[in-house]
């Protein structure tokens, strides 16, 4: 491990830059710094650890929120002063509520606006599943699911996917979208409780694409 640590090149204040994004969608989440201390715990744990310039303290992301981020895999750039995190996301990334801290857009007019992809949705539906799998909260319709893996999960998906069909066979164009939203919040459901990210299921459609 200390091999490791020895190899990145820390600044004159003893700090890295490090790079976060969502190991199941590849979104950039946020960037924070780590010190030696805090890269040695990252590694010990799989849990992110950065050292606050502001605060001037080591800080587990995640301590006071909930809102862990399990490490995945650990890369260092070409010039080994970058490090870049992939993590599993539990809950928000950003302090503000959004699910990453790049949610802002600078417009072709030089404003800056809100914007939110639709891998922000996806990832942070998948980071409440996480939370709540982590984190059990009562009355919470994804741990009502979790508690009845074999009965009340398949049989949800199976009825959404006839859903789905119903509304096809209509040519019933709001309540398709409406029934294909379901459809996939089971399934995402299903995948958090089978510790599947949706990157893995990303790269079999990207299979598919290739054979096509």
């Amino acid at each position: 491990m200390n091999d490791i640590i020895d190899q990145i090149r820390f600044d004159e204040k003893g700090l890295v830059p490090a790079v976060v994004q969502d190991y199941s969608t590849r979104q950039v989440l946020m960037v924070a710094y780590m010190n030696k201390e805090a890269l040695q715990k990252t590694l010990e744990t799989k849990i992110a650890h950065y050292f606050s310039r502001s605060r001037r303290k080591l800080w587990k992301k995640g301590e006071t929120s909930g809102h862990f981020q399990y490490v995945k895999e650990i890369r260092i750039d070409c010039d080994e002063d970058t490090i870049l995190l992939l993590v599993e996301q539990v809950g928000v990334a950003c302090h503000t509520g959004h699910y990453s801290c790049f949610y802002r857009e600078v417009t072709p007019q030089f404003n800056i606006v809100e914007k939110e992809e639709p891998y922000d949705v996806l990832g942070e539906v998948m980071g409440i599943v996480k939370d709540r799998k982590v984190n059990p909260k009562e009355g919470s319709y994804v741990n009502y699911l979790f508690s009845h893996p074999e009965d009340k999960l398949p049989k949800k998906i199976g009825e959404e996917a006839t859903e789905v069909v119903i509304a096809y066979k209509d040519k019933d164009r709001p309540q398709i979208i409406y029934e294909v939203a379901d459809l996939w919040f089971h399934t995402m459901v299903l995948l958090g409780y089978m510790d599947i990210p949706l990157f893995e299921i990303f790269q079999e459609l990207k299979g598919r694409r290739k054979k096509r």
